[in-house]
């Protein structure tokens, strides 16, 4: 069994709890306006590991990990399931934490038997809405919100990632729309808004794809604060 791989980081702090190694998967099915590894779209320009391969790369920082554990990324993970899958049993056997960050953009039959088997679920939702998450990322959140009444119905831990863009998801009304949203889910232990912010814009002309972003700076400080706290009157677990 071999998947697409992206790359590695080996000191992962913001990618779920502890120091995690993070392994990025290659492909996506998106195409995020603010996306910062474009380079990770297409699933066959990654180079390709076995599940052995990846788990002999991570071995020697286990100790290092011990607290922590290691986090499947990308591009989308899940576009490679039976892969991931057969890493992460591998990995447990390891008795290492492994958490999924995935937008959950793909149909759930394709899915469930790799959420059933992860610690934790590092969603990110683009957009509340149905037509702005189209014109942010080509596709709808249909996925993305039946993979999030999934993982309630199984009672899996998730920490609810959202990306803020000033002109697009930094808005009083869609923050709110989210917030009485994510209240109806017991599953959501941790809400982190990620100001978006201009680091792979360089990629973007490398790649010479259109970026519409180029005049869009990233949110002030104030404004970060302001929304995070308007999600905070929601009595959701907001990282501030």
């Amino acid at each position: 069994m071999k998947g697409y791989i992206h790359s590695f980081e080996s000191f992962g702090a913001v990618d779920g709890p502890g120091v995690r190694y993070v392994v990025f998967m290659q492909g996506c099915p998106l195409r995020c306006l603010y996306c910062h590894n474009p380079d990770s779209w297409k699933l066959k320009e990654g180079k390709r590991w076995s599940v052995g391969q990846v788990v002999r790369r991570i071995k020697p920082y286990l100790n290092y990990i011990s607290t922590g554990g290691v986090t499947i990324s990308g591009g989308e993970p899940l576009m490679q399931p039976k892969f991931v899958y057969k890493l992460i049993k591998r990995l447990h056997k390891l008795k290492v934490h492994v958490a999924i960050d995935t937008a959950g953009s793909l149909p759930l039959e394709k899915t469930k038997k790799v959420l059933d088997v992860a610690d934790l679920i590092l969603l990110d939702i683009k957009a509340m809405d149905n037509n702005l998450c189209k014109e942010v990322t080509g596709q709808t959140n249909e996925n993305t919100m039946a993979t999030l009444k999934y993982l309630n119905h199984i009672n899996k831990p998730v920490w609810i990632r959202h990306v803020i863009v000033p002109g697009y998801t930094l808005n009083t009304g869609h923050l709110m729309k989210l917030g009485k949203e994510l209240t109806r889910y017991r599953c959501v232990k941790q809400v982190d808004l990620l100001p978006f912010h201009k680091m792979g814009e360089y990629k973007w002309q490398e790649l010479e794809y259109d970026y519409k972003l180029y005049k869009t700076e990233s949110p002030e400080p104030v404004e970060v604060l302001k929304a995070r706290k308007l999600l905070k009157k929601f009595d959701l677990p907001v990282i501030m």
